[in-house]
């Protein structure tokens, strides 16, 4: 593991030093990385700088924090540079009179006074900065806020299909570290270089003011400086990028590993899974060591660099003050703020290197925010329908990709109260059909009708209040049984939830917990099993007592006996609401009102099940296989 971790090292510092990997590539060791899939990349039509204008947009509420915070940077940048002058003033006017001389005898207080005024005003400036950061620290708190929430809910309402393109890594890093770069983005883009652009030219007219031809060395001094800067954020700025993106791909390989340890203990593959953590971690070693090297160099010429300046100045400034050119006090104070100058340079430099991943992260941010959400409402959508009278698939063509189609020009009327049960070979869209139902995706040709109005002018939130689902595959939140049952109708009463659990027959095994209705059941109800998650489900979906119910696969995991139990329960609930129940163990479907046999996205047969099992249909073959395979399937 040590040898193939250290070859894909040895790949990327190739490509490292050959200058083959840029700021905006998708920096990698080798063309395939550790993780299993990748994440959603972001647009790169668009030149990062355009996002800049949504990101102002965004900050429109909070104008005047902005501009509270750039007063108080300034008025502290002002006085911060009210220090080094004073001490001119002090060395030359103060220091340097003659013992003799008639103002002498008023040096001391008049040294006191100036020392006093100039504590003051640094005590001052420190209390203007202290302000400053924890305003800014609130503003950029507010924003990211802001930004989290929209994002947020905006991810909540995309169309299913886009969701699901995007690995659930890749949504949690939007939600989290990429909205944290971009709440950045304030500071690092507006605020920190436009108050160090302040500090960098009034400093420079002030050095210039007391000896240009100094200013003109003061500048020769800084551009290798800047240049050593510049140098860092070109060779590290890769380097971070490469490490956060093998840091991503481990994390995601260990959340994926741990998600599917079953899988894993299975087929003995804990060795194989280890060595695999263990070169992604390697490799990221192996990166931070060369990244250290590089900030010692860094570190190391900075070291020269700035001494070296003070040195020159004092030099130079002699040079000068022997011929009186210059004063010991224009000296000293030269110094000062050539050092001082040293700090908004380096800021504004680091702000460049920051903003431009700043923008990455924006880009992938705006990216998902521009998106369509899932079947906006159209111009003048109406209300639901008081009553549900019927549902009708009026020539639907239908597929999750427009150029392949899984329902074929499929037409179907349920009417009010009817239960349907969908019938047929996996692949055969009757899952798909329940999609429509939900209004989850809209048919690409012909319409479904609620009271003959088509579900795309019905304004779809008010649609979906009609609605209850219990799926095959079972989801519970991490969180207490109680909570998950009444997810489906809020604000209702202990009593209301334990009847919704009896009639699911879930009441008894919920009971028994030693918390009763507030056991928590942990992520994905990973302490229940797989029955018992199923009738929670059922008993959410009874609580919420929609107008149309699918019931997806809903008693699938249960032993007979709770399903014939669950089977009693649900003619109550299926009285009086249109129900569609997609089932392959036909027993549980037999006393549907309309059974619906669909093959390759057409149906092929409609009726009861006495009509179908009586003649020679697709249905009979499929009942008379399950007969023979589980004849207890159908025993009552």
């Amino acid at each position: 593991m040590i040898s193939s971790s250290k070859h894909r090292f040895n790949e990327f510092r190739r490509r490292f030093r050959a200058g083959e990997i840029h700021d905006d590539e998708d920096v990698s060791s080798e063309p395939q990385a550790p993780a299993r899939g990748s994440t959603l990349a972001a647009s790169p039509e668009k030149p990062k700088w355009s996002y800049l204008r949504f990101y102002f947009e965004w900050l429109q509420p909070f104008r005047g924090a902005i501009a509270l915070v750039f007063v108080l940077g300034l008025t502290a940048a002002v006085l911060g540079l009210v220090p080094p002058y004073a001490a001119k003033l002090i060395i030359d006017h103060i220091l340097r009179i003659a013992p003799d001389a008639p103002e002498a005898a008023d040096r001391a207080a008049q040294l006191h006074l100036a020392g006093g005024v100039v504590l003051g005003l640094i005590v001052l400036q420190q209390a203007i900065e202290a302000l400053r950061n924890y305003r800014m620290s609130l503003l950029n708190l507010q924003v990211l806020r802001r930004l989290q929430q929209r994002l947020y809910d905006h991810l909540l309402r995309l169309p299913i299909h886009e969701l699901q393109a995007m690995k659930t890594g890749s949504i949690v890093t939007r939600v989290s570290s990429d909205i944290n770069d971009v709440s950045g983005l304030l500071q690092m883009a507006v605020v920190t270089p436009g108050i160090a652009a302040f500090r960098v030219v009034a400093t420079m007219a002030i050095l210039i003011v007391i000896e240009w031809r100094m200013a003109v060395v003061a500048v020769a001094i800084l551009a290798p400086i800047i240049a050593v800067n510049l140098l860092w954020i070109r060779k590290l700025k890769p380097l971070h990028r490469s490490m956060r993106r093998d840091r991503g791909e481990v994390n995601a390989r260990v959340v994926e590993t741990f998600g599917g340890l079953a899988v894993v203990r299975v087929f003995r593959r804990e060795r194989k899974e280890a060595r695999d953590f263990a070169i992604g971690q390697n490799l990221i070693i192996r990166k931070r060591l060369l990244t250290r090297l590089y900030y010692l160099a860094v570190t190391t010429a900075w070291g020269l660099l700035v001494p070296l300046a003070g040195l020159l100045i004092i030099w130079y400034g002699g040079t000068r003050y022997l011929v009186d050119q210059i004063t010991i006090g224009e000296i000293v104070a030269f110094q000062m703020y050539v050092f001082m100058l040293m700090m908004p340079i380096s800021q504004i430099v680091q702000s460049w290197s920051d903003t431009q991943l700043s923008l990455a992260a924006l880009e992938r941010t705006v990216d998902v925010m521009q998106r369509e959400t899932d079947m906006p409402d159209r111009r003048g959508a109406r209300a639901t329908p008081a009553t549900v009278d019927a549902l009708r698939f009026d020539k639907v063509t239908f597929g999750y990709d427009p150029d392949i189609p899984v329902l074929h020009d499929m037409s179907l009327t349920v009417r009010a109260g009817q239960t349907v049960a969908l019938v047929g070979r996996s692949g055969a869209g009757k899952t798909t059909l329940t999609n429509l139902v939900a209004r989850f995706y809209d048919p690409q040709g012909g319409a479904v009708l609620l009271n003959e109005v088509d579900l795309r002018d019905i304004q779809r939130d008010n649609y979906r209040s009609l609605l209850g689902m219990v799926q095959q595959d079972v989801f519970l939140f991490d969180g207490t049984i109680r909570e998950n049952i009444e997810y489906g109708r809020r604000g209702v009463s202990l009593d209301d939830i334990t009847v919704a659990a009896r009639r699911a027959n879930a009441h008894e095994f919920i009971d028994s917990f030693p918390d009763g209705y507030d056991t928590l059941i942990g992520e994905r109800g990973i302490k229940l099993s797989g029955g018992q998650k199923q009738r929670v489900s059922i008993a959410r979906a009874i609580l919420a007592d929609p107008r149309i119910l699918i019931l997806d696969e809903a008693t699938s995991n249960l032993d007979s006996e709770s399903e014939q139990l669950i089977q009693a329960s649900l003619v109550d609930l299926l009285a009086g609401r249109t129900t569609f129940v997609i089932a392959h163990r036909l027993s549980t479907i037999t006393r549907a009102d309309l059974i619906v046999v669909m093959d390759a996205g057409r149906i092929v047969e409609t009726g009861t099940h006495a009509d179908l099992s009586t003649s020679e249909t697709l249905y009979s073959e499929m009942l008379s296989r399950q007969t023979a395979a589980h004849p207890e399937y159908l025993s009552e």
